[in-house]
């Protein structure tokens, strides 16, 4: 799953189309032990930063705000405990909420960390910051939504075919 994570990104990019943030929220929902909850969606990441580290298709490792990136996906994965009972609209919301908590948060951190005098530290340039970043929510999110369905129903589909078997 890690690995196959790490490649979508890779292979996806630059469009923003990443598996990495349903991945966070399916981990915290569904693995009870949340040092492996928190190790996939991190992991992934890493191995795909080393990835554009190494082709040179892309910064790989840039400064404070992607360290903040990887914690952000760590809040997601928490979060991702937070969901009681899978369902449709609970997987949907957390999955919207947390596309756009990642936008948020990752944008101030830009704002405030790595943007390398792009964006006065001000009102001004927060917003301007965060406007750029708006071309970049549509992808992260129809990712997130759609990679989340997969990862969510594809566990719903194996449970429920793993109990008809304990059952029967």
């Amino acid at each position: 799953m890690i690995f196959i994570a790490a490649l979508l990104r890779l292979v996806i990019y630059p469009a923003n189309f990443s598996p990495v943030i349903a991945m966070a929220l399916f981990a915290g929902a569904v693995i009870k032990d949340k040092k492996y909850a928190l190790a996939l969606p991190l992991f992934a990441m890493f191995i795909s930063d080393l990835g554009f580290e190494i082709s040179g298709m892309g910064l790989g490792f840039w400064g404070w705000g992607q360290l903040i990136g990887y914690g952000i996906l760590a809040i997601i994965v928490l979060g991702g405990s937070a969901i009681k009972k899978i369902s449709v609209f609970s997987v949907l919301g957390f999955a919207m909420g947390s596309s756009l908590l990642f936008y948020l948060l990752s944008n101030a951190s830009v704002w405030l960390f790595d943007s390398y005098g792009m964006y006065a530290r001000n009102w001004a340039g927060f917003k301007q910051c965060m406007i750029a970043g708006v071309p970049f929510i549509r992808n992260t999110m129809a990712a997130t939504v759609l990679f989340s369905a997969v990862l969510f129903g594809s566990y719903y589909l194996y449970s429920r075919s793993a109990h008809a078997k304990v059952i029967a």
